[in-house]
């Protein structure tokens, strides 16, 4: 018996079929910070070992392992680096530096055109009014 032999030299076969689908997401041991967000905190972890302060927050310490607890970060601070990406629009991202936090916090910088952000610059955290429970809920505008 002889195998059948798939036809040669035909183009791909490409079918466009709509899909959809709900999908559920915990944020498990980050519920606490997005939860914050929506109440306008802004929470990290400190170690309960070695004492690190993560301005991201982090379950376990990175540099001992020990479990860290919750606390209020600063709604102020600097800029610590920054870049701006280009798409549609232009937008700035910046590390925002805390004073007494050991790490930086990625946001986006509101309200500053092209020239005017400048590492050292103070800024201020602002909450979207409706919460999506999303990192994005915060961003940062120039304080002054």
């Amino acid at each position: 018996m002889k195998k059948a032999q798939p036809p040669s030299g035909i183009d791909p076969i490409i079918i466009k079929d709509h899909h959809e689908i709900d999908y559920l997401h915990s944020y498990a041991q980050d519920s606490p910070f997005f939860a914050g967000l929506s109440q306008g905190r802004l929470l990290g972890t400190e170690c309960k070992g070695c004492g690190i302060r993560y301005a991201t927050p982090r379950r376990h310490c990175m540099e001992c392992g020990k479990e860290t607890a919750w606390f209020d970060l600063p709604l102020a601070g600097r800029v610590h680096t920054w870049t701006t990406c280009y798409l549609e629009e232009p937008f700035h991202l910046v590390l925002v530096e805390f004073r007494g936090v050991d790490t930086l916090f990625l946001s986006r910088l509101v309200g500053a055109g092209e020239g005017e952000v400048k590492v050292g610059m103070r800024v201020r955290a602002q909450f979207l009014k409706k919460p999506k429970f999303r990192a994005t809920d915060v961003y940062f505008v120039p304080e002054g």
